[in-house]
């Protein structure tokens, strides 16, 4: 049977990264603006470091890696059980593209998908988590 082919920290950190960008609202003016002052700090500008950085993560990873993180999702999300991890990374492989980030971040829950795929899986989204942050 095939296993997730990327570590529980790599997760962690999509996760606590995911968590930063749901928590942040639209931005009332998504224009080329500069004055970005502290209460604009949770408003979501097309440029903003968060989804940046997650970008860049989830592209860096392997195609293997991609594919798993996006059968995590699916799990988390009940398009598949934990027993079928392997049909879930099947889909997710036959389906891969070059726009794996773009989809995942697409996702409104991406990060709680993403811990109720990890913790059905019998990881712990804690150590994950501290892991990824380097706790």
């Amino acid at each position: 049977m095939a296993g997730l082919e990327i570590s529980p920290t790599k997760v962690g950190f999509v996760i606590v990264k995911a968590r930063e960008y749901d928590a942040k609202v639209g931005a009332w003016d998504d224009g080329d603006t500069t004055d970005r002052d502290a209460e604009s700090i949770l408003e979501d500008f097309k440029d903003d470091s968060t989804v940046v950085e997650l970008r860049g993560f989830i592209r860096e990873l392997n195609i293997d890696e991609q594919v798993s993180l996006v059968a995590l999702a699916w799990i988390g999300r009940g398009s598949f059980a934990a027993d079928e991890l392997e049909d879930a990374i099947e889909t997710a492989r036959s389906e891969h593209n070059k726009r794996t980030a773009e989809y995942l971040l697409g996702m409104p829950l991406l990060s709680d998908y993403l811990e109720e795929g990890l913790s059905a899986l019998g990881y712990s989204v804690e150590d994950a988590e501290d892991d990824a942050l380097g706790d």
